[in-house]
């Protein structure tokens, strides 16, 4: 790695092979300063025991193995961090559309498949985007936040994009980008740069179709100077109330920005109040609906090694014997919505009735990966990662792991952002949790652990939680936690709570 000292040849093998704890807090001191959403910290330098195998290895790099790469990179992702983050907003789309005028309207050169919700946007669009790839279409996939790299937010024939691709598509655009700054109240965003990013370089591509994830809403987000084709709305529920809402049909009216004229809508299932805010504004721009549980939906399903089998209901019929290598009822469900989506796209449902072919779909849904969704990174005792970070999202992952994993004994490793509901987020997993070990990442939106301790003590009782306020000693504690009943006995750990921590806890386990 890069940042690490050079090797000292005359070091005694103690020295060599001492803990590199040191290392890790030099790591974390040189990357604190970063936006927290352009990369996660490179602490994987510490073995632990926690390391081991697990399944196979998703798609998500490393830092890029050229210094001259990794340090073009690094340039880019410095710049990127002068701007603003994620969770700093000013709801308009005025700044890209500007910036989307001067390069020529790079989104209007391939048609879309758009991506809203609270929940499973990315492991639907990842879906989506597998299945048009097995139809010999040639994608780009635009998602976010990422788990480890930046350069996984832009995908290409369902590729991340090469580190030296992106940021040879950042420096086209960036004198583009200083002109719009120069003549709007506020400079483009991070998120805005990234979308812009995303668009030009599916442009040059090029390639056929586009599948983007909204980054926050719908009506006001960056990505939506797109009109799409197929608007898919995963299952919404209550999260970024402070931006979008704090009721279901306030989050679905900011959501139903992305449903334009006369494009067909995929819903997911939805509270009722959601339901009927989409369902109108259907109406009123003339666009096609089809709904999960009606049009559509999941027929059959069970688990499967590896994953489940399922039977899917989609707009031209029935696919049976459908394996899907992720698990939960909820992937199923996204299964489902994807399937339409994909449906809907070639016309099923609308120019025709006939279903798409059964084989290729198997083979596409077979293939699908969702780096930190229910993630096996190690074996005995079995660590799961899952970047559940609202309630919605914890209960639907709690429920996966008592279906699944047969854990005698589960130990959670929570570290959350302060502005979620962490205190909903622990009482899902409470009931499946042993104890918990509280710690934080190393976002500057982290909430402390000693914070997020006294909820869970709260929550938990004080006997069932433990504080490690580093990453690296709350797994150590959970592995050690787990392993008190002996190797045989089943103990498992799930770190959870954000993507932040689930993807620097895949660092420090040797995935990355």
């Amino acid at each position: 790695m890069s940042d690490l000292p050079p090797h000292d040849s005359s070091a005694s093998d103690e020295s060599q092979d001492r803990d590199p704890t040191g290392l890790f807090d030099e790591i974390v001191a040189n990357e604190t300063d970063r936006d927290p959403d352009l990369a996660v910290i490179e602490a994987g330098s510490r073995t632990l025991r926690t390391q081991g195998g697990g399944g196979p290895q998703a798609d998500v790099p490393g830092r890029p193995a050229d210094p001259e790469v990794d340090k073009a990179l690094r340039e880019v992702e410095a710049e990127l961090a002068t701007r603003w983050g994620e969770t700093k907003l000013e709801p308009s789309v005025s700044r890209i559309a500007a910036l989307m005028d001067v390069l020529g309207e790079p989104q209007r050169a391939y048609p879309s498949i758009h991506i809203t919700g609270t929940n499973g946007k990315t492991s639907t669009a990842r879906m989506v985007e597998a299945l048009l790839g097995a139809f010999e279409l040639r994608t780009g996939r635009y998602t976010s936040p990422h788990v480890q790299s930046i350069t996984e937010r832009i995908s290409l024939d369902g590729a991340p994009m090469p580190a030296e691709r992106f940021v040879e598509t950042y420096n086209d655009i960036k004198p583009y980008v200083e002109l719009v700054d120069g003549r709007q109240e506020y400079r483009l965003s991070f998120f805005e740069v990234l979308t812009a990013m995303a668009y030009a370089a599916f442009a040059d591509a090029p390639v056929d179709v586009a599948v983007v994830e909204v980054g926050m809403g719908g009506s006001w987000d960056a990505t939506n100077v797109i009109d799409a084709d197929v608007a898919v709305v995963t299952p919404i529920d209550l999260d970024h109330t402070d931006r979008l809402g704090g009721t279901h049909a306030e989050i679905a009216a900011e959501k139903a920005g992305i449903v334009k004229q006369d494009a067909t809508v995929i819903l997911a299932q939805q509270p009722v109040d959601a339901a009927q805010v989409l369902l109108k504004k259907a109406v009123e721009v003339d666009a096609t609906v089809a709904r999960e549980g009606l049009e559509f939906g999941v027929v059959a399903r069970q688990i499967a090694v590896g994953g489940q089998l399922l039977t899917l209901r989609g707009l031209g019929g029935e696919y049976e014997e459908v394996f899907l290598p992720l698990h939960g009822a909820y992937q199923a469900h996204n299964a489902a919505v994807a399937l339409a989506a994909v449906e809907a796209f070639f016309g099923v449902g609308s120019a025709h009735a006939q279903r798409l072919d059964i084989d290729t779909v198997r083979k596409a849904f077979a293939s699908v990966t969702s780096p930190g969704r229910l993630e096996i990174v190690r074996r005995s005792p079995t660590v799961v990662l899952d970047a559940a970070h609202n309630p919605a999202g914890a209960r639907a992952t709690a429920e996966a792991v008592s279906e699944v994993f047969d854990f005698s004994r589960l130990i959670g490793v929570v570290g959350a952002s302060g502005d979620k509901n962490v205190r909903g987020v622990l009482e899902a997993f409470e009931p499946i949790f042993a104890e918990v070990v509280v710690t934080q990442n190393s976002s500057h939106r982290a909430m402390d652990a000693d914070e997020l301790a006294g909820i869970a003590v709260e929550v938990f009782g004080e006997d069932r939680v433990q504080v490690e306020p580093r990453l690296d000693d709350a797994l150590e504690a959970a592995i050690t936690l787990a392993e008190e009943e002996g190797e045989y006995a089943g103990g498992g750990v799930l770190v959870t709570g954000s993507v932040i921590t689930v993807g620097e806890a895949r660092l420090l386990l040797g995935r990355g």
